[in-house]
């Protein structure tokens, strides 16, 4: 622009020279980038060229451009470093409080439960449960029609009556037959008394009748007497023995009807059990699951009238391999019941299963055959609950949260909040 300093001509004009103009940021010139591209290509063949003294280079200035933010803003600086050391040593508590315990989401609550049958057959005359009722032992579940068993039982009882009244009867021959021996055993002393005295008799005539003080007629007369009192002996030992083989035959009646009397008590037993059989009772405490039965129902021996969750139940939690290092039976163990979040369940570990869970099932794995990928495995690890709920149903295949503290020592957080 050229600026004329008056229209008179006074003197020489004066020419200003133009002022420079700013380049715009956003629109780069052409030639100017052109001319940057070329300088930062000879600054790159360039060697290094050292700065002079008192220059300050790029880095030196960026720290001291941070050291002055630092300055400018001291209490945004400290909140940084206060954040930094509580997330640092919150990360070292959480940590530290962390290797203590061994939790898994892979536990479910498990049970013996098993199916009411009865033993024997009849129509159902009373079902006194309903679907999820709680139960105590010796509680009946259902009654069966037991008119049948119980003229069985009658039966019963009047074989057992015959046979005891058989035993008695033999006991009776079995006296008779005793005096009878008894009297046959006089006789043979009897017979044995006369003989002596006849074999006495008979010699002391002999010698009389040898020497001759005695006649023929009467050695012969005792000796005569002396067969028939021997004779008399024999019949009297033979009435013995046939005395006693009679009582040896009544012993042996005797040990049969006493058979027969165990038999016919046996079968007496049988049918007071079966008719009990036909009450339906409760083994142990527990609840019903899946009643089928129903008043007027045929059934037989060992059809399902319900299903039973016995009260004593477990938590069967699968841990992986890797974390039974520390892990030992009495260790305490706090349950979450998915069904249940807001109630804390407190227990202690059980026992761990010597070995993994497909190694015991139908078709465990055959890791020598075929091409071998490593898995870390699954361990059943048996946990008890110390305060199982008993207000709420719990029953087997609800999934449980446990957490196991595998070190009894406190941790540092813990120890801290004084929660030892």
């Amino acid at each position: 622009m050229v600026h004329r300093a008056n229209d008179r001509d006074d003197g020489p004009q004066q020419v200003l020279d133009p002022p420079e103009v700013q380049p715009n940021p956003s629109r780069p010139s052409v030639r100017g980038g052109a001319e940057a591209l070329k300088g930062d290509a000879s600054r790159e063949n360039a060697p290094a060229v050292e700065p002079e003294p008192g220059r300050q280079t790029g880095d030196e200035g960026g720290d001291k451009s941070r050291a002055a933010r630092l300055r400018r803003h001291p209490i945004a600086a400290a909140i940084g470093v206060i954040l930094l050391v509580a997330i640092v040593a919150g990360g070292y508590l959480y940590w530290d409080d962390a290797r203590h315990f061994e939790s898994t989401d892979d536990a479910f609550i498990g049970s013996r439960q098993f199916a009411v049958a009865p033993k024997v057959a009849g129509y159902l005359t009373a079902v006194l449960v309903t679907d999820n009722q709680h139960v105590s032992a010796n509680d009946v579940i259902a009654r069966i029609d037991d008119r049948d068993y119980r003229i069985a039982l009658a039966q019963a009882e009047a074989l057992v009556a015959a046979s005891e009244a058989s035993v008695r009867s033999i006991d009776a021959q079995i006296a008779v037959q005793l005096a009878q021996v008894e009297a046959a055993q006089a006789q043979v002393a009897r017979a044995e008394a006369a003989m002596k005295f006849s074999e006495e008799d008979a010699a002391r005539y002999r010698q009389l009748a040898q020497q001759g003080y005695g006649t023929v007629q009467l050695a012969q007369q005792t000796q005569s007497k002396l067969q028939q009192d021997q004779a008399s002996l024999a019949d009297a030992q033979a009435a013995l023995k046939a005395a006693q083989r009679q009582m040896e035959t009544l012993k042996a009646q005797r040990n049969s009807a006493e058979a027969s009397l165990r038999q016919a008590r046996a079968q007496r037993d049988q049918a007071q059990l079966n008719l009990s059989y036909t009450t339906v009772t409760a083994a142990q405490a527990g609840r019903i699951v899946r009643l089928t039965a129903a008043v007027g129902q045929l059934v037989q021996p060992g059809t399902s009238l319900t299903m039973f969750v016995p009260d004593e139940i477990w938590v069967t939690a699968n841990f992986k391999e890797t974390q039974l290092a520390n892990m030992r039976p009495g260790q305490p163990v706090t349950m979450r019941i998915d069904a249940y979040p807001d109630r804390t369940v407190h227990g202690h570990v059980e026992s761990v299963q010597p070995g993994s869970g497909p190694a015991f099932s139908l078709l465990p794995p055959e890791n020598a055959t075929g091409n071998y990928v490593k898995i870390v495995q699954r361990v059943p690890v048996k946990l008890l609950m110390d305060n199982p709920p008993t207000d709420v149903a719990v029953g087997p295949g609800m999934s449980v949260v446990p957490t196991v503290r595998v070190r009894a020592e406190p941790s540092l957080y813990r120890r801290l909040m004084g929660r030892v």
